[in-house]
């Protein structure tokens, strides 16, 4: 494995997951300015083989992303998407305290040049609370929350612009968040956008075999991760 080999999470002769880093586009596409760096590129040549990607990620997000390795697989796994039998789970960090669970149902365009609104809906539940010593909009401490999410729709920045909507912003997000806590978060040595494709669950293509995989998160995310007391080398 190189350098710029994706860590392995699953692989089998149709399809495979990987972990891919926050900052690392996924595709050429409009938003490339000039980017040269895709993981799908790097995954053609770590697997000797063509892959087809079977979902999206934007670039600052890490986590799972699944591929397949033929057309056929492709199909099928675009199909179990659009048909709501396949399950992704995100990690969020996010400023305030939310309620326990809530659901976040609001249209959202689809990004420059698409303003047609399509209906977008986002399953949020909140794992941990954290307060700490950095002043906020007139109080003395700032609040935040781990959060998972299930976005039902796969709308563009779906989560980061639910979030905004709902004034949760997530923390590192430069385009949808809050500049103050993003900077908080910058002097703790936390650079990067907090969301992270956690885990993703559907049934194999191939043998209809139920599957789970899950991806660790990275050393910036375990940091800001520590705020909330949470062992997150899992």
């Amino acid at each position: 494995m190189t350098d710029l080999a994706l860590p392995v999470l699953h692989r089998d002769d149709q399809l495979a997951v990987v972990n891919k880093p926050a900052g690392l586009m996924v595709h050429d596409s409009a938003l490339a300015r000039g980017e040269t760096d895709f993981a799908a590129d790097r995954l053609r040549e770590q697997f000797g083989r063509p892959v087809f990607l079977a979902h999206r990620l934007d670039r600052a997000t890490s986590g799972c992303l699944l591929l397949a390795f033929d057309r056929d697989t492709a199909g099928a796994l675009g199909r179990t998407l659009m048909s709501h039998e396949f399950e992704k789970t995100y990690w969020a960090i996010c400023r305030g305290w939310p309620d326990d669970a809530f659901e976040v149902d609001y249209a959202l365009d689809g990004g420059p040049g698409k303003p047609l609104k399509k209906p977008a809906v986002t399953r949020f539940r909140r794992l941990a609370t954290a307060e700490i010593d950095v002043p906020s909009a007139g109080f003395p401490t700032s609040r935040y929350a781990w959060l998972e999410a299930q976005p039902l729709t796969g709308r563009f920045r779906q989560i980061r612009r639910h979030l905004k909507h709902v004034s949760h912003h997530l923390i590192g997000d430069t385009s949808h968040g809050d500049g103050r806590h993003n900077r908080a978060f910058r002097m703790m040595g936390i650079h990067r956008m907090l969301l992270h494709a956690r885990a993703l669950a559907f049934a194999h293509p191939a043998t209809g075999v139920a599957m789970r995989v899950e991806a660790p998160v990275d050393a910036e995310f375990a940091k800001a991760l520590a705020l909330f007391g949470a062992d997150a080398a899992a």
